[in-house]
C-alpha cells in the first residue's frame, strides 16, 4: 500500500517478470522459480488491466511493435493472445524461462467477477490495484496447491475495506484509531 503515482504497479510487474522468466536479479532475496510458472494479473476493468500491468509486463498496448519493452524481455515474448471486446488487450502472453520452458501468464478484470477468477492452479497473482474481497479470497485460493505468491499493489482508497485490514495487526489499526 501506498499513495498515488509511487511505482507501485512498476514495482509489481518488475516481480512477475522475474517469476516469468526465471530472470533474477543477483540481489534478489525473494523467492525464485526454477521452472516455468503459471500467473493471472488484473485489474478492475479490462481497460485498466491494459493500460496497467498489461502495459507495464509487456510495452504500450496500442503498439505492438514496442511489445518487449516492458519487464518481460522482447526475447522472452514467444507468443501473445488477444481477448475479445476491448482494443489492444491480452487474454494471454506466453513467455519463455531460463530452464527452457514457457511460463503463462494470464490477464483478468474484478468486473468480470468472482466466477472467472476460478478453477485454475498458478504459481502467482497479481492484484493492480484492490480487489473485491471475493475475488481476493479467489486468489488466495489458486495458490494453495503451488504454495504461490499473491500480490497486491494499490493505494487504498476504499479507506479501511475488508482487503486493507487482511494487511494490518490489530496494533496497527489501534495506533491508526489515535
Amino acid at each position: 500500500m501506498a499513495g498515488n503515482q509511487l511505482g507501485k504497479t512498476l514495482a509489481g510487474s518488475m516481480e512477475v517478470a522475474m517469476h516469468l522468466t526465471g530472470i533474477y536479479p543477483e540481489w534478489f532475496t525473494g523467492r525464485r522459480f526454477e521452472q516455468p510458472t503459471t500467473w493471472w494479473a488484473g485489474a478492475v476493468t479490462g481497460e485498466t488491466t491494459r493500460d496497467g500491468p498489461q502495459r507495464m509486463l509487456v510495452g504500450p498496448p496500442t503498439q505492438e511493435n514496442l511489445w518487449g519493452t516492458g519487464t518481460i524481455p522482447y526475447k522472452n515474448i514467444l507468443d501473445t493472445n488477444r481477448a475479445s471486446g476491448i482494443t489492444d488487450y491480452l487474454d494471454t502472453v506466453v513467455v519463455k524461462h531460463v530452464s527452457g520452458g514457457q511460463s503463462v501468464l494470464g490477464f483478468k478484470t474484478y468486473e468480470s467477477g468472482r466466477k472467472k477468477w476460478q478453477s485454475e492452479t498458478l504459481d502467482g497473482v497479481w492484484f493492480d490495484e484492490e480487489p473485491p474481497s471475493d475475488i481476493y479470497i479467489e486468489g488466495l485460493t489458486r495458490t494453495i496447491a503451488t504454495d504461490g505468491i499473491v500480490m497486491v499493489t494499490f493505494t487504498p482508497l476504499l479507506g479501511m475495506s475488508e482487503v486493507v485490514r487482511m494487511f494490518l495487526t490489530d496494533e496497527d489499526t489501534k495506533e491508526m484509531a489515535v
